[in-house]
């Protein structure tokens, strides 16, 4: 596969081997000590002891920081920062899936800050409170194709006081370099293959039905649902096809890029239970997702034929787009319902409702939300019983 540079939404380093170039990247950001940040589950790979000797090789003195949960909690950015200081950082590799990529960009951040990282959440102009000369630089290395973290500008962390996961934004968040390199994403498992692919496809997805104007956005979240459509079940079922990776890893880049317009009621209810219930993002915004549809079906139907079509489905109808959801999550092997992953007694649907009624992401739905309707979304999808049946 032929190597490729992009300059938009940041400059990204696209290819087969583009990890070889991990040196040069720092060079060319003036980083001479990075913070390598990576998940507890990745520490031990092939694919991280090969980049760090890259970087050992050139003489860069990489620290690794590996303290990084499944849905990274902000300990996680403290002992980071903590970590960064101590040896004297001056930059930050962020490598791995989106906890990785998370937190690594919320270490860059929280390094040169006073104020809390809960101070930053996502709330009016909370991000103008940060002094941005003191954001380190950030280098993204993505090794699943979802959550797209690599081109936001925001982190999702748990508070684990508050049991919420936040998003923390700042437009300096957006990495510096972005390296897509599929071969990194060769080894990942067909479950979570299918999770984080489903998670890109619910960023375009979103993006695309926002009722916020931006047709470029628009035009990203179209064609990133035409990839993952032709490729998410090759990279499933045969992880070695290098151009199925290649395409899934820049269908969710291009699903983070999109969703600048907004997100809406998947994101909503997913949140909470990764909190609280400790559910995997991508599989959770799997279970929500036809739930959601039909939910706002009156006020999404048109958008959504016109996927159909770009799509080059079959059935060009709401319904015909419902039957491909289900199908292929069906061949994902994505359960149908909820209570197939959350016990009832740890299902607190009114502690979960309230929360999802206060997240971010509710305001980009297509449809007004009340506590009531994300009740009714929670109890439809615990009990399989989509809104249209």
């Amino acid at each position: 596969m032929k190597k490729t540079n992009w300059n938009y939404p940041t400059t990204m380093w696209v290819g087969e081997n583009r990890i070889k170039d991990i040196a040069i990247a720092c060079k060319n950001l003036g980083i001479t000590k990075p913070l390598f940040v990576t998940d507890k589950g990745l520490v031990e790979t092939e694919i991280v002891k090969n980049t760090l000797l890259i970087l050992d090789d050139n003489r860069l003195n990489p620290k690794l920081f590996s303290n990084v949960v499944g849905n990274p909690t902000g300990n996680n950015v403290y002992e980071g920062v903590e970590s960064f200081k101590k040896n004297n950082c001056d930059g930050v590799i962020a490598f791995g899936g989106g906890s990785g990529l998370d937190v690594g960009k919320a270490i860059a951040f929280m390094s040169g800050q006073t104020l809390s990282i809960w101070d930053f959440e996502d709330i009016g102009d909370n991000w103008t409170k940060a002094n941005e000369n003191k954001i380190a630089p950030i280098i993204a290395v993505p090794t699943t194709a979802g959550t797209g973290s690599e081109t936001g500008r925001a982190s999702v962390i748990l508070n684990e006081e508050t049991g919420v996961k936040n998003i923390i934004f700042h437009p300096k968040f957006l990495p510096s370099i972005v390296i897509l390199d599929p071969v990194l994403s060769v080894g990942l498992p067909p479950n979570i293959t299918a999770a984080t692919g489903m998670d890109a496809l619910a960023h375009n997805l979103e993006a695309y039905c926002s009722p916020s104007f931006h047709p470029m956005a628009d035009g990203i979240a179209l064609e990133g649902m035409r990839l993952i459509n032709k490729w998410l079940l090759e990279a499933v079922n045969n992880g070695s096809n290098i151009e199925a990776r290649m395409n899934m890893i820049t269908a969710a880049s291009m699903g983070s890029t999109a969703f600048q317009k907004g997100l809406g009621a998947i994101h909503s209810l997913s949140h909470p239970v990764n909190a609280l219930n400790n559910i995997h993002h991508g599989l959770s915004n799997a279970i929500f997702m036809p739930y959601v549809l039909t939910f706002n079906k009156d006020v999404i139907e048109d958008k959504i034929i016109k996927i159909c079509d770009y799509l080059e489905l079959e059935k060009k109808s709401f319904d015909g787009f419902i039957d491909w959801i289900l199908n292929l999550r069906k061949q994902l092997k994505i359960p149908h319902k909820l209570s197939e992953v959350i016990n009832e007694e740890d299902f607190d649907i009114d502690r979960l409702s309230e929360m999802a009624l206060a997240d971010p992401s509710t305001e980009g739905n297509p449809k007004k939300l009340t506590i009531a309707d994300m009740k009714s979304m929670y109890q439809s999808s615990f009990s399989g019983n989509l809104f249209n049946e």
